[in-house]
């Protein structure tokens, strides 16, 4: 199902529930009833509520966008300093250069299309991910310079590889859901008080007040399925892509 279908679902489902249960209070109020008489202690806590719950679901909203951010950011260096270690390897022989950049082609191919799916739909790597990644290292590391031009270059392109294998580590890290269960049912009990606690101050089934009414459920609606979206950097709608492997590695 499309991520905008649910959304769009989720979103007429807040508004259809808050919009039927005014309705049917509307119904149950005597004629005598005088809205003006809402206590003043009740208006407060309906608005200090609703500023703990927004300030609450900004924190959120924040966490998971720098989580998506920090992701991205992974996926770059991983893919940078692969790049950095095909074109570093130019100092070496023949034979060893075109080996390191034959497998460093075959992990970031692998990983564009083998790995990458997996990685959305189970938030974790694959085995042979690492193993394609252990074999670039080991042609890195077992060459032995024969003089001081290939030995100046033998460090930087160690260094490259740890790079890389820190950023692929990072990014199977990133790969999860990023807020814990615990924060979920918070966002969600507190989405649920702060719309039940438009009831307190008796909205009638004036024209204004169902439109107002009717934003606010879909607001929130859409604020949680903004946080559920950008909760899984490589899995949903807005989503961390494999771009930077792409744009360095055209042809992987």
């Amino acid at each position: 199902m499309s991520q905008w279908l649910v959304l769009t679902i989720a979103m007429a489902a807040a508004c259809g529930v808050v919009l039927t249960i005014t309705v049917l209070k509307e119904r149950r109020i005597a004629e005598d009833d005088d809205p003006s008489e809402t206590p003043d202690v009740i208006e407060y806590l309906t608005m200090m509520v609703g500023v703990v719950y927004a300030i609450v679901l900004g924190l959120a909203i924040a966490g998971v966008w720098e989580a998506r951010s920090a992701a991205e950011d992974t996926v770059r260096t991983e893919a940078q300093a692969l790049h950095e270690v095909s074109a570093r390897a130019r100092a070496y022989p023949a034979p060893v250069r075109d080996r390191i950049r034959s497998d460093v082609d075959a992990y970031v191919s692998y990983v564009v299309h083998k790995e990458w799916p997996v990685m959305a739909e189970k938030g974790e790597l694959t085995g042979r991910g690492t193993e394609l990644l252990t074999k670039v290292r080991a042609d890195v590391t077992d060459y032995r310079p024969r003089n001081d031009f290939e030995g100046q270059s033998y460090q930087p392109l160690v260094d490259q590889v740890a790079v890389a294998d820190g950023a692929r580590t990072a990014r199977g890290d990133a790969a999860d859901s990023t807020l814990p269960g615990v924060v979920w049912f918070g966002l969600i009990i507190g989405g649920a008080i702060s719309i039940g606690v438009m009831f307190t101050l008796q909205i009638r089934r004036s024209g204004r007040e169902l439109l107002m009414a009717g934003l606010f459920s879909a607001l929130i609606a859409f604020l949680l399925f903004l946080v559920w979206d950008f909760d899984a950097p490589f899995s949903r709608g807005i989503s961390a892509t494999a771009a930077p492997f792409l744009d360095l590695f055209p042809h992987p």
